[in-house]
């Protein structure tokens, strides 16, 4: 197993386009199940979302891909960075 697999990482992701009030953060939120992933999304007052995931690099990077393809119809933009992990976050959640 390759060392990105199981190291853990933190990615922080701003998604533009039409991304509020289309079900897109239920959508990752059902998505989140399926990856050894834990982190929150969130509307912003600007109509983006705010993704903060962490995990196994590969799952944290499978699991932005799966929110991708899944809502490529409403995405214009996304903006990816990777932080330190902080591994405040038990599991996956909407945030208000």
């Amino acid at each position: 197993m390759s060392q990105v697999a199981t190291e853990c990482c933190r990615r922080h992701c701003y998604f533009k386009g039409r991304v509020q009030g289309v079900g897109f953060r239920y959508t990752a939120r059902n998505l989140a199940i399926n990856y050894d992933v834990s982190g929150f999304i969130r509307n912003l007052p600007d109509g983006r979302v705010e993704l903060v995931a962490e995990g196994p690099g590969t799952e944290v990077v499978n699991f932005v891909e799966a929110i991708c393809d899944r809502m490529k119809g409403h995405i214009q933009h996304v903006d990816q960075d990777e932080e330190p992990v902080s591994g405040q976050y038990g599991h996956f959640v909407i945030a208000r």
